[in-house]
């Protein structure tokens, strides 16, 4: 059992609140055990001078991420002037993650951001944005399609992400932080619905890994994702 009483193969409890700002096209609180991250969804009209430069058809989906001071246990300084070379990475992913969700072309000359902010962090902050994220954007444009604004197809396949890794000597799904602050190797996927790999971010930490390890971490990202694009899909067929 590990320190929350999981299984190795078991997600943490996975909630997401509608709604919860009243002014994003999209907003959805997600959580995932004790991460807990506000995804906003902002649409825009216009895209990026380099696309216009570049006469390139439709639009863009980019994304912010920011963790509040006191999201960890200790306070961390806001960044205000600069963000830092993890906060990049991860709003690149976010955004990546997100575009692969889209048809860009048919979502016209719009642009959509993703703000992600981590309230409280436990582990997984990067994943949860990304799973909450689909959310918040399928709501904003959800309701685009319902006006008749978008085409039905404008939104692919859902997306979501998980964090798998390995802590003495064993594979584990969805890490919390304890875990992942001790693992020996660790690795963020991103998948989307038809079973297809968007990223994956793998990192041998205190000692490497062999093939069939990393096909078992494979394994049990695909069967955690899927269980979140289940979600998901309920989520969003339980909302106007």
């Amino acid at each position: 059992m590990r320190i929350d009483g999981r299984r190795s193969d078991q997600l943490r409890p996975v909630n997401a609140t509608p709604y919860f700002t009243e002014f994003a096209e999209g907003s959805v609180l997600f959580s995932m055990g004790k991460t807990r991250v506000l995804c906003n969804l902002t649409l825009e009209e216009g895209v990026p001078r380099w696309m216009q430069q570049q006469s390139k058809p439709g639009g863009w989906i980019t994304a912010e991420y920011a963790m509040l001071p006191r999201s960890t246990q200790m306070r961390t300084p806001r960044e205000t002037n600069s963000s830092g070379g993890r906060t990049q990475e991860i709003r690149r992913l976010i955004g990546r993650s997100l575009r692969a969700a889209v048809n860009l072309e048919l979502l016209g000359q719009r642009t959509a951001i993703l703000d992600c902010d981590v309230l409280q962090a436990d582990g997984g902050t990067r994943t949860a944005a990304i799973t909450g994220s689909y959310l918040a954007l399928a709501i904003g444009l959800r309701r685009l399609i319902k006006n008749n604004e978008l085409p039905s197809d404008t939104l692919r396949s859902p997306v979501a992400a998980v964090s798998v890794g390995i802590l003495a000597g064993i594979p584990l799904l969805d890490l919390c932080y304890t875990e992942d602050s001790q693992a020996e190797v660790d690795a963020n996927i991103v998948m989307n619905a038809d079973g297809r790999f968007i990223e994956l971010q793998s990192t041998a930490e205190r000692n490497t890994f062999d093939r069939l390890q990393f096909d078992y971490l494979l394994n049990l990202a695909y069967q955690g994702i899927g269980e979140l694009i289940a979600f998901q899909k309920n989520f969003l067929s339980e909302i106007v």
